[in-house]
């Protein structure tokens, strides 16, 4: 059977052999056993709704089976055996060229040399997922072979409900990914809704297939360890020299140790997992690893004298690093943490002191005394890192829920007024002022042609168009358009592509309008094959987050959502080839709502409209927003945009003077 046969035949009326548990790749930690006798009958159920009834009595040992082991019906039994990455665009069978783009997506989430735990449909963050089960990604991927232009395919928390008559210029594909009724949002409540297999958590490009690898944060972090190095910077220095201390290196976390080479500092990133330890340096994102925190100690004071720009990954506990360079007198100038504490209870953060194998098995039988060892941890970090602060080091929570996390375990990281956290997160104090609220954020896209020259290709036209842009552009966003000038020309050197074809920058709307309108006239040239555009969540409008990218909104209404459900409504009826909604990215289930979008550049005038319209759009609804809270960026941005489009009419917020309210 050849590859597009099998993506038309869908969930195979003959049940293949039943697959083997390769022991080989990284798998997700067994989760934690929640359901009642009841409710495991009923996942069951839900789980055997995908096949007809002769197949139940051999499903049903099996599915028991996996729920019991693995706290999850995974359906292994149904992973194809074909490679999974992302092919060319024409490899893909289908009369809808954008769904055959969505394939290519998809396939590329999954991709091993792209996802955490491929077998349990896992992109990154733990439990970030493509899909719940191996059913679901088989309908899928048939439903979009079998797509017309005129049709749009409903996905309800990785089930395709189905294939709905639509038109033209509607979404091909709608996503909505964990949306609970809000008294539904606890952690637990994700627990028992997704082992029942009737909802689960599609991090913020897992979901939404949106995933470049780690490509996408090596972006973010190096524009904030960059940002963060000048805000420390005594006479205008670099970071030659200068240490950063971070953890994590699985999905998103794995990119900081490369993000620091290309701002230019020593490194040193935590990271318990020997596979990912393994994964990240066999890559080349990360340089050395020490697996002694002594022999450590002596490493980074050899770098530090001779300004070395270095990466180090430990293989242990971040808090061992914290406490013992405290011991040591050992000079940590930048500080931050990565590791996925949107899901702490769930294999995001392994608590110091315990073996990884020892953990694992605690968290699936012994919730309760993990959770206590974990709370200890945090509360043993955190005391470590005042202990650094207090001597000079600039410390930024990165947007994992660590402060959050750890001040509900009692950590001293409050600030005095108790209401705030001691510590500002990096949105607050350099991604929020410096670049959301001018409308700079994660512009990406994808060379569906698989070809490497395309990219190359691609990287010219965007930084032609950057620097043709920063002869005029105003001196309060010229460091911006400068970092990312930079950025797109030592890509290719950097070689920051795992999986798809792709490239991302950060760009204002008037950026990426220019950038997409120059591809979609290369295509039409035949100079470069079909482009596909999008973006992280973690963006100036798609997600509302109090504790990371709206966490520089200071009149009240970080913790609404309008501005997120009001982004993906917008860009729903101005051209997105798919939008999705999610509930959870990033910071964790519950605390965020989150947006997102795909585009299909193929070179037509349909295109070129559609991209004018939906990125400006997809961009100043949250600059409005961020003008409304008062923040003067941002009103300075809303205020050039009414200039450039004469239809933008925005309500601009008006200033009380301080000492009239004293």
């Amino acid at each position: 059977m050849t590859f597009q046969e099998h993506i038309l035949q869908g969930i195979p009326t003959v049940l293949p052999p039943k697959k083997e548990y390769d022991l080989s790749i990284n798998h997700a930690p067994k989760r934690k056993e929640i359901l009642s006798d009841d409710e495991k009958v009923l996942a069951l159920k839900n789980a055997l709704r995908y096949f007809p009834s002769e197949n139940h009595s051999t499903l049903i040992p099996e599915f028991k089976e996996e729920l019991e082991k693995y706290g999850r019906i995974y359906m292994y039994r149904l992973r194809p055996d074909y490679k999974m990455y992302a092919r060319p665009i024409d490899e893909y069978p289908g009369q809808c060229l954008q769904a055959k783009a969505i394939m290519l997506m998809i396939q590329n989430n999954l991709d091993y040399a792209v996802a955490q735990h491929p077998h349990e449909l896992i992109t990154y963050g733990g439990n970030g997922a493509v899909f719940s089960n191996w059913a679901q990604y088989l309908l899928t991927m048939k439903y979009l072979g079998e797509m017309t232009d005129e049709q749009t395919l409903v996905m309800y928390s990785g089930h395709p409900m189905g294939l709905f008559p639509s038109h033209k210029n509607a979404p091909r594909v709608v996503v909505t990914n964990g949306m609970m009724i809000p008294n539904y949002s606890k952690p637990d409540d994700w627990e028992k809704f997704n082992a029942l297999g009737v909802t689960q958590y599609g991090q913020m490009t897992a979901g939404s297939y949106m995933y470049i690898g780690p490509q996408g944060i090596v972006h973010g972090t190096t524009i904030t360890v960059l940002n963060g190095g000048r805000k420390i910077a005594k006479n205008g220095e670099g970071l030659a020299g200068k240490l950063f201390v971070t953890s994590g290196l699985g999905g998103m976390s794995g990119a900081q140790p490369k993000a620091g080479n290309i701002a230019g500092c020593i490194t040193v990133c935590a990271e318990v997992n020997p596979k990912a330890v393994h994964t990240r340096h066999s890559q080349g994102w990360v340089d050395e690893v020490v697996t002694d925190i002594n022999a450590l100690v002596v490493r980074v004071k050899k770098a530090q004298e001779n300004k070395e720009i270095v990466s180090i990954a430990y293989q242990g506990n971040v808090v061992d690093i914290w406490e013992e360079f405290d011991k040591q007198d050992l000079y940590i100038d930048l500080g931050s943490d990565q590791t996925s504490l949107h899901n702490p209870w769930a294999g995001g953060y392994y608590p110091v002191g315990v073996a990884f194998e020892e953990a694992n098995d605690l968290m699936a039988n012994n919730p309760a005394k993990f959770k206590e060892l974990v709370q200890e941890s945090l509360r043993r970090q955190a005391a470590a890192i005042n202990k650094h602060t207090a001597k000079g080091t600039y410390f930024f929570d990165y947007g994992n829920a660590f402060l959050l996390e750890a001040s509900r375990a009692g950590a001293d990281v409050m600030a005095a007024n108790n209401i705030d956290f001691r510590y500002p997160s990096y949105v607050q104090d350099i991604m929020g002022p410096m670049c959301f609220d001018y409308g700079f954020g994660p512009f990406r896209w994808v060379c569906t042609s698989g070809n490497p020259e395309d990219l190359a290709k691609t990287d010219e036209i965007a930084c032609e168009v950057l620097e043709e842009m920063i002869k005029n552009s105003p001196v309060e966003i010229q460091q911006q358009m400068a970092d990312n000038i930079r950025w797109i020309k030592g890509a290719q050197e950097n070689k920051l592509v795992v999986g798809s074809q792709a490239r991302i920058l950060y760009a204002d709307a008037e950026g990426r309008i220019n950038i997409a309108r120059a591809f979609n006239d290369a295509i039409k040239a035949g100079k470069i094959g079909p482009v596909v555009l999008g973006r992280d969540h973690h963006d100036v409008s798609g997600t509302d987050s109090p504790y990371r990218e709206t966490s520089n909104i200071y009149d009240g209404s970080k913790f609404t959502a309008d501005m997120a459900i009001h982004n993906v409504i917008g860009d729903s009826f101005r051209g997105a080839t798919w939008v999705s909604i999610h509930n959870g990215g990033g910071v964790g289930w519950g605390e965020v709502i989150n947006g997102g979008f795909g585009m299909l550049l193929d070179g037509t005038i349909e295109a070129q409209k559609r991209l004018e319209s939906m990125l400006f759009w997809d961009v100043n609804n949250g600059i409005a927003r961020r003008s409304w809270a008062r923040n003067d960026e941002a009103i300075f941005a809303i205020k050039r945009a009414m200039e450039i489009e004469p239809l933008l009419k925005v309500t601009i917020p008006n200033i009380v003077d301080e000492n009239l309210l004293k």
